[in-house]
């Protein structure tokens, strides 16, 4: 929606609250005009029905309003006397048009001095639910969200089955544009498996402050460009229109930021020229072609000793197994290995990458150099340039483009251009498994907006391969993501703190009672 739609809409759901609660504004000892002025009216309101005034903030954030404005309702109504369990459900399910039948059909009373508290068990688990809801979705939107590693992009650093909680106000929480959505969930309602959010209208693009940059090499949850995936887990081989903030979360290492030169040599990034240097905790996994002329090599050696989650055996004394460097090194000096080959793609062999032209000859090993967009930047715009932005050009800065004998023509003008100045920073993110990571070398540069936040903390551990408690990785319960050295695990210390704020509970609670 436009801004001159937004405000068309807020005027009209203004005058609809006007109408339908002037009267009700009268008989509270109030002014007929209190009810049309904006944000005043709710101020009001809140006085009316009996409740904080900081209420009103709740109103004004996008998701939480939806949870906030039945209970407004409701608490309008009880306010006039309209106690019942059917009251309550008509203003509802009318989606608060009963407020009108109470005004100009009911001779209801205000009561000045109801009770808030809850009339029966089923109100008050009813109440403390909505609340609770609330402060869960409004934590979860802005400032901590749960997030599971689901592939193995970031092995080593990040395992399939990890628990985290990603930060939000990192990189500035992102404001949700889809104003019509169930709270805590993402894109597909559970059970009924359907989407979970309307796709209008829309709010604008808004970022809170930032408490700082995106850093080369931080490890970043974003919302996937080009999304194939219609609903949670149900990929399809086209491109899905979704609204940004509904697009499916992806994590993957940044390992290129605005204003960068990146370019890919034997399967290691370079960075305006020089190597890309990753944190002691990030170990790089390829593919090796390994020999061992004939001999089986273990199962579970190669599990618990070798770290392999993914390859296996071609033919007898043959394995494709995707392996850390460090790793290779130690099997390499296994006596039953005669030879240990990195399986690089040539240099000049084209493979299906970013920006898809033939005659780069580019692939996953042997890639680039490619610029990296930043904000105010300007680049030369040609039929050669163009494949590399015109995904930016078209879909992330929303112009219209054509081109014609080879003159490149933007927004319907008649003049050709031959450059184009970013309007968005952008970055390129990579995994560390580089022969089993769907990233930036596939789908391109990933914009800022859809930047989700940052993983801070590894609360929970789940290997699929264990067996009964070993199923629990307690290594990595409460470690931090970030950092360097071994991880070192706080669960324990987390626990001494949650018996000691028992005790200290108890101890106040039975000092109180005495």
């Amino acid at each position: 929606m436009t801004l001159t739609q937004w405000l068309l809409f807020i005027l009209i759901i203004q005058v609809i609250h006007f109408l339908a609660t002037w009267k009700l504004y009268v008989k509270a000892g109030r002014k007929a005009w209190e009810a049309i002025i904006p944000i005043y009216n709710a101020i009001v309101l809140m006085q009316i029905i009996n409740r904080p005034k900081w209420w009103v903030i709740l109103l004004f954030i996008p998701i939480i309003n939806l949870l906030m404005i039945p209970i407004i309702w409701i608490e309008t109504i009880r306010s006039f006397g309209k106690n019942s369990n059917q009251d309550s459900v008509l203003v509802v399910a009318t989606l608060g048009f009963y407020i009108f039948y109470v005004s100009y059909f009911e001779d209801v009373k205000y009561i000045q001095d109801r009770s808030l508290n809850p009339r029966t068990s089923g109100g008050e688990w009813v109440s403390s639910i909505a609340f609770a809801v609330i402060a869960a979705t409004l934590v979860h939107t802005y400032f901590m969200q749960p997030y599971t590693i689901p592939t193995s992009s970031l092995e080593k650093s990040l395992l399939i089955g990890d628990f985290l909680f990603v930060s939000k106000f990192h990189y500035g929480a992102r404001v949700p544009m889809t104003t019509i959505a169930a709270p805590m969930v993402h894109d597909t309602l559970p059970l009924v498996k359907v989407k979970s959010y309307l796709k209008k209208p829309q709010l604008p693009y808004l970022r809170l402050p930032a408490f700082q940059k995106i850093k080369q090499n931080d490890i970043v949850v974003f919302s996937w460009p080009v999304d194939t995936v219609e609903q949670f887990f149900k990929k399809t081989k086209k491109r899905i229109r979704k609204p940004i903030d509904k697009k499916s979360n992806y994590v993957k290492r940044c390992v290129g930021i605005p204003g960068d030169s990146l370019q890919i040599i034997d399967g290691y990034v370079y960075i305006n020229g020089k190597k890309n240097v990753l944190p002691d905790r990030a170990r790089l996994q390829f593919f090796y072609e390994t020999n061992t002329g004939g001999q089986a090599l273990s199962v579970k050696s190669l599990q618990n000793r070798y770290h392999v989650r993914e390859g296996g055996r071609l033919t007898d004394g043959n394995y494709v197994l995707n392996l850390a460097s460090d790793d290779a090194e130690i099997l390499k000096n296994n006596p039953s290995v005669k030879s240990l080959t990195r399986r690089i793609s040539p240099e000049g062999e084209w493979e299906e990458v970013f920006p898809n032209v033939n005659s780069l000859n580019w692939n996953r090993d042997f890639f680039g150099p490619v610029y990296i967009p930043e904000a105010g930047a300007t680049v030369a715009l040609n039929t050669e340039t163009l494949p590399f932005y015109k995904q930016i050009i078209v879909e992330y800065e929303k112009n219209s483009l054509r081109v014609e004998n080879g003159n490149i023509y933007l927004n319907g003008n008649s003049d050709p251009v031959t450059e184009y100045t970013f309007a968005k920073d952008y970055y390129w993110m990579m995994g560390d498994n580089r022969h089993n990571s769907e990233d930036s070398r596939y789908w391109g540069y990933v914009p800022f907006d859809h930047v989700v936040g940052k993983p801070v903390f590894i609360w929970f551990s789940w290997n699929s391969d264990g067996k009964g408690l070993d199923k629990i990785r307690w290594e990595r319960l409460f470690t931090t993501v970030g950092g360097s050295g071994k991880p070192i695990s706080f669960f324990f210390p987390f626990l001494g703190l949650m018996f000691l704020a028992y005790g200290f509970n108890w101890y106040r609670n039975r000092k109180k009672a005495a």
